[in-house]
């Protein structure tokens, strides 16, 4: 049943190899009524070159496609995409570790389609510390400085993938909604890369959104399913308020990527914490599923509108420009 409400599912993995073969599965989202979808273009382990072609790749795939696709660059766009029954596209990067230290990136980046980024991904680069580091450093000058011009030009920050410290240091830094695109309460799994009551509740504080992910990894023992999920969503929506719960699936198309030269980095997800186990990942087609849940426990239609993705688009225009 199609929501009165924008759906949009905020961080999304496609291949970053082959991309253009694996470009038409975005068809995925329209066809579960999902308006609008983030698309990460690279983490920590992805030079800048391949960002931005995979940028360019997305990009070209969304302009030669106008009847089904656009590029979500303004809240107008995403109200356009419904509107007409298209999907809108944005992008997402996944830890500043590619920019080193050129912070006229952030700029150039925003630009291209890059609606939110996240400081680190698991481990410590040059602004910031992640979430699987032993020690947790805070942010760097360098960190605060790519904040800065992250509130100049208009990209939400994000602080899934940080350690605790980093992520409050940022919290405690802005006057704008912070958002957790893809973090699942560590009340419910206990997991570093989960994130404890204290953060959800200060990101709430910002105006910003927690977004669930479908990892299994995250969510618990066993596939992750809607159940789970809709858990997850409740345990935020009790802990804060309907107004800043959301939905970040994370989803792999193509999970054995991680797997592949260069990408299975046991640094970056240690093996200790479960990483490499195969728990598989939530698709797209969940969330009518999702909704469901909800709707069985009673959600009001206008509380369901707010988790699916309205949240977000408050976010979009609080912080987007």
């Amino acid at each position: 049943m199609k929501q009165a409400g924008i759906v949009w599912d905020n961080h999304a993995c496609l291949p970053l190899r082959d991309i253009d073969d694996w470009l038409p599965s975005l068809s995925r989202y329209r066809d579960v009524g999902v308006d609008v979808v983030t698309i990460n273009i690279g983490d920590s382990l992805v030079p800048l070159e391949t960002l931005i072609r995979t940028a360019a790749s997305i990009r070209h795939f969304v302009h030669a496609n106008p009847d089904k696709y656009l590029m979500g660059l303004t809240p107008a766009d995403l109200r356009a995409a419904k509107a007409s029954g298209r999907l809108a596209v944005c992008l997402d990067v996944e830890g500043v570790q590619a920019l080193g230290e050129q912070v006229s990136l952030v700029e150039f980046l925003y630009e291209i389609g890059v609606r939110w980024m996240l400081m680190a991904y698991n481990r410590r680069n040059l602004a910031a510390s992640g979430c699987h580091d032993p020690l947790d450093e805070g942010l760097t000058a360098l960190g605060r400085r790519i904040l800065g011009e992250m509130d100049r030009v208009g990209m939400i920050k994000c602080c899934s993938h940080t350690g605790y410290r980093t992520a409050r240091e940022i919290l405690d830094s802005t006057d704008r909604p912070v958002i957790f695109s893809h973090s699942n309460p560590r009340r419910l799994r206990d997991h570093p890369r989960n994130i404890p009551d204290d953060l959800i509740k200060a990101c709430a504080a910002t105006g910003g959104v927690i977004g669930i992910n479908g990892v299994g990894l995250f969510l618990g023992d066993g596939p992750p399913t809607a159940a789970a999920i809709v858990r997850n969503i409740d345990y935020v929506v009790q802990l804060v308020g309907a107004e800043h719960a959301g939905l970040g699936l994370d989803y792999m198309f193509r999970s054995s990527e991680l797997n592949e030269p260069g990408r299975g980095n046991q640094e970056v997800w240690p093996p200790e914490w479960g990483y490499g186990r195969g728990s598989g990942f939530a698709p797209p087609e969940v969330i009518p599923e999702v909704i469901a849940g909800l709707e069985g426990l009673g959600y009001p239609a206008d509380s369901v509108r707010l988790v699916l993705g309205e949240n977000l688009v408050r976010v979009a225009e609080a912080v987007w420009r």
